[in-house]
């Protein structure tokens, strides 16, 4: 095979680049504090300065993942030329685990093409036996970080919000509330709440975290929802989340205060229920939206009719309706009549979509 001219005088000048201007390197490593708490965040900062564009060099570095003792997240990464010199960096967040001290000493490979590797690429090679980089493994500046003793595992700069009903419900009818937690810190790590109340039906929904991590932890919001339905008078009771405040450096508690819910007596169980059965189940797909109301007393099932007593099993239906004047009850007895068939009217009443009694029995076709 002839090799031309021109690419033999380009793979000279190529060779001589690199061994004239052969590329150096520096790597420096930071972390943004040296005592931490468990479960704060720990900014780490690694960056690597070329004397030149450094075309030949790659560098691997991922030290993102589970450790025994702490978990380290990619926060950003970059290549970028500065003044013609190649500067790559890497900014990760650390969160300790344990309360044990911690060395943070990372290993990193720097790749190098090789000049087999630029020959045959310039010469049209492409069946020669080469290695087409040489790695050079090296060690990251060890940085260490003391742990601060707590056995608190919530770490942040925190405030707790409550949005709630008014205080006067009917019987079954829900009692809405929603715990809200905003900041900085490991929103990440907070466990869904739990309510245990006698004689009250706790429905809780699913925890909503829309949060982003930043180089001080997870910012955003913490949201969980729940509906308390019974059918006399209940106390939700006082909630105390203990945590870390970062601002001030100290223990720290949000606080919920008791609730105490006025219960008015509405329907009775046996006018809103029909004879039971074991063999037909409620489904509660739609478990807080749709079926909060009907929480505390459907522990149990719906018997189907037989066909010859529809007709008056539906006059009966009407006449409940027509009776009812509250948007509450009227949810519970269309949930009870036939969920799927009225489940677009028992969500709107639920989200407040709906709000006219009347305008609702008109769209059953009771008016």
């Amino acid at each position: 095979m002839k090799i031309s001219l021109g690419r033999v005088l380009l793979t000279l000048l190529i060779f001589l680049h690199v061994e004239l201007f052969a590329s150096t390197y520096e790597w420096s490593a930071t972390a943004n504090k040296s005592k931490a708490y468990v479960n704060e965040a720990i900014h780490l900062s690694y960056t690597c300065r070329f004397s030149d564009a450094a075309e030949l060099y790659s560098i691997e570095f991922n030290p993102d993942g589970e450790y025994e003792n702490y978990t380290i997240k990619l926060l950003t990464k970059s290549e970028k030329l500065i003044n013609n010199k190649k500067v790559n960096s890497y900014e990760f967040v650390a969160f300790i685990k344990k309360s044990v001290d911690v060395n943070f000493a990372f290993d990193t490979v720097m790749k190098k093409t090789n000049e087999d590797s630029i020959k045959n690429t310039v010469l049209g090679r492409d069946n020669a036996s080469y290695e087409e980089f040489t790695k050079i493994k090296i060690k990251q500046k060890n940085l260490h970080v003391e742990v601060v003793q707590t056995d608190i595992a919530l770490v942040g700069s925190l405030a707790i919000e409550l949005k709630k009903d008014t205080l006067h419900v009917k019987a079954y009818e829900p009692y809405h509330m929603e715990i809200i937690i905003k900041g900085e810190g490991n929103l990440d790590e907070i466990k869904p709440i739990e309510f245990k109340i006698d004689k009250v039906k706790v429905f809780a929904g699913k925890v909503i975290r829309d949060i982003k991590l930043t180089k001080d932890g997870y910012i955003g919001v913490w949201s969980q929802k729940f509906a308390f339905v019974g059918n006399e008078e209940f106390v939700i009771p006082a909630l105390n989340i203990n945590y870390v405040n970062l601002k001030l450096k100290k223990e720290d508690v949000l606080v919920v205060d008791a609730i105490k819910v006025e219960v008015e007596k509405g329907f009775k169980r046996e006018e809103l229920l029909d004879k039971i059965d074991e063999d037909f189940k409620i489904n509660y797909e739609y478990f807080y939206y749709i079926f909060a109301f009907v929480l505390g007393f459907l522990i149990s099932k719906i018997k189907l009719k037989k066909p010859k007593k529809q007709m008056l099993e539906d006059e009966e239906f009407k006449e409940k309706i027509k009776n009812i004047d509250s948007l509450g009850e009227l949810s519970v007895v269309l949930a009870l009549k036939d969920r799927k068939k009225y489940e677009k009217l028992i969500l709107d009443i639920e989200t407040k979509k709906a709000t006219n009694i009347n305008k609702i029995k008109k769209e059953i076709g009771l008016i």
